[in-house]
């Protein structure tokens, strides 16, 4: 494809190509930030209760140099070496992830929900050597430590760098109130002793980024695939970098350096908040609100109402759920200048009504672990058409092809494929999966979308089978397999519907042998080893599932019964969970 009718509605001050960077790594875009504002407060960790506490970005620079020193000199790790992250948003994330990387190590994120299995898959398939974990989880390390590379765990505490009493106070609680405090039975090292250890050995070794460009491997960002399989996308320093500068391009219109303050709802574990909230907002000098966890809603009051939030990041239940608290619509954010949205589709009338009630839009992008993530954003400044994914972000192309990689008409749909300088190289060790994932340079995305005639794309399905429930991918295989290994299930099938809360819920269909398994037992089963958001909300027991002639169950049957009617044929007497 040649002709981009999208360049027509980019802003008339926004490039149409990336602009150069004066840096080519993560760890040089840092240190500009760090020095040009090195006073400014980068992070805040704001409790439900309103507690907080705060790093300016020198202190965050000084204190992810000594964690980059700890890992090279006291544990000995080498340029290339995996480190895993498990936490949520707090002020430790920044300090060890931007320490990972000035290392010259590869950031490894990992989802504090994880059960052990899930855990052991991911430090396995990764050969993380480190684990860097928030106390609140370590009751799981005894089962998974054995089963993985992992020689060290650092651990953290949810109240790092509070203020003392402050930190005590959340220390209390957690231990007497909440009792979200298990006791640690493995060998660890408290996040304040590695870092002193490292403190003493700055400057030891001189640089660690002696070889490390912009091709070199910054991150395994996690993703499953078609198979269910956990995959590990390889981003490179480049493809962040250059992805981060997209996407503040495309939206400098509405970004003030060193004056935006942006609510960070969403888990920077995850590859949106990662790239955009952390590295972007970090990028352009603003301070960073970190949510420990949005829910219930509430948890963002006192965020919204202690500081003057010119920009949040959300996915469509975010918004939707802050639309349906008293507290917010009667009291809307003041200071707002647009937000933006990613991770599942947004509502058009969750854009609407947040438009009506803050008097501000929200920017709907696009994109995937494996692009760093965006591809796609609504332009602000420019032309924005709700309902769609937008027009693609500087540098980079979009097709839409058929089944043969021939391009489609504009307005019919194809499978979006892409190609930019954001796009990952592959995956870690599945050279079969990064070769079915390329066609000669372009990206392909597995998604269903058209293009209009002015180039703004809108995403028509998905050609996998992939379920979003809260923004979180949910792997039908990997559920099914958790199902079909108990007693008395002879076949199942697991599909997403549309729920009103979390986007789309999983339900599983199962043929039953004469000792079914009741629905509660299902539920217990899965929650042994699945995260919460992949465990089937509902279950029902039908005499058959729908196949192909070659005997594979055809999930978007399933959805169709699902989505039409509860007392459609294939079904018996089913039973809803709770």
């Amino acid at each position: 494809m040649t002709e981009r009718p999208w360049l027509a509605h980019y802003p008339t001050e926004v490039e149409h190509e990336l602009v150069p960077p004066p840096f080519r790594t993560l760890p040089e875009l840092l240190a500009r930030a760090s020095e040009e504002y090195a006073e400014t407060v980068a992070f805040t960790q704001c409790m439900p209760n309103g507690m907080n506490g705060s790093l300016t970005y020198a202190q965050v620079a000084t204190l992810s140099d000594e964690f980059a020193a700890y890992l090279r000199e006291d544990l000995g790790l080498a340029a290339g070496d995996r480190v895993a992250v498990q936490m949520p948003n707090c002020l430790s994330y920044p300090v060890v992830a931007f320490g990972v990387l000035k290392a010259g190590c590869v950031l490894v994120n990992t989802n504090p929900l994880y059960t052990a299995s899930e855990m052991i898959h991911q430090f396995s398939d990764s050969g993380a050597k480190a684990l860097v974990i928030i106390d609140m989880f370590a009751d799981r390390l005894p089962s998974v430590i054995p089963a993985t590379d992992i020689e060290t765990v650092v651990t953290v505490r949810i109240g790092e760098f509070f203020p003392p009493v402050i930190a005590g106070v959340i220390r209390l609680v957690q231990k007497w109130w909440n009792r979200s405090l298990p006791a640690i039975t493995v060998a660890h090292t408290p996040l304040q002793a590695a870092l002193a250890s490292g403190r003493q050995k700055l400057g030891a070794s001189g640089s660690y980024l002696d070889g490390v460009g912009s091709d070199t491997l910054a991150a395994l960002q996690y993703t499953g695939g078609t198979t269910g399989v956990a995959k590990g996308a390889m981003l490179s320093h480049g493809n962040l970098v250059a992805n981060t500068l997209q996407m503040m391009q495309l939206l400098s219109t509405h970004i003030r350096p060193g004056k935006e303050v942006v609510l960070t709802a969403l888990p920077m574990y995850h590859i949106f908040a990662f790239t955009v909230n952390l590295i972007g907002f970090f990028h352009e000098g603003a301070r960073n609100i970190l949510i420990p966890s949005p829910r219930p809603p509430s948890n963002l009051k006192r965020a919204f109402e202690n500081y003057k939030i010119t920009w949040t990041t959300g996915v469509n239940t975010l918004f939707n759920a802050l639309l349906n608290e008293r507290w917010f619509t009667e009291n809307p954010p003041k200071h707002l200048v647009a937000s933006a949205a990613g991770g599942m589709a947004l509502h058009e009338s969750v854009s609407e009504q947040w438009r009506a009630v803050t008097g501000t839009p929200i920017v709907e992008g696009y994109g995937l672990t494996e692009t760093s993530p965006a591809l796609t954003f609504n332009p602000l400044g420019g032309v924005g058409k709700d309902g769609t994914i937008g027009i693609p972000v500087p540098s980079t192309d979009i097709r839409c092809v058929d089944d043969q990689d021939n391009d489609v008409p504009v307005g019919q749909p194809g499978e979006l494929i892409a190609r930019g300088p954001q796009v990952t190289s592959g995956y870690w060790n599945r050279p079969e999966d990064t070769a079915a994932s390329m066609l000669d340079g372009w990206f392909r995305t597995g998604d269903i979308a058209q293009m209009d005639a002015d180039g703004y794309f809108t995403i028509v399905d998905r050609k996998k089978d992939m379920i979003l429930v809260s923004g979180f991918n949910v792997y039908p295989n990997e559920v099914e397999e958790r199902i079909a290994a108990m007693p008395g299930v002879l076949e199942v099938g697991v599909i997403g519907l549309p729920d009103d809360k979390t986007g789309e819920s999983v339900r599983a269909y199962i043929v039953a042998a004469d000792s079914p398994p009741t629905e509660a037992a299902v539920i217990a089963h899965c929650r042994e080893a699945l995260a919460a958001y992949k465990v089937p909300k509902s279950v029902r027991f039908v005499d058959e599932l729908p196949k192909s002639p070659i005997g594979k169950i055809l999930r978007r049957e399933l959805r169709a019964i699902g989505v039409t009617s509860e007392t459609a044929s294939i079904e018996t007497q089913g039973r809803e969970l709770s």
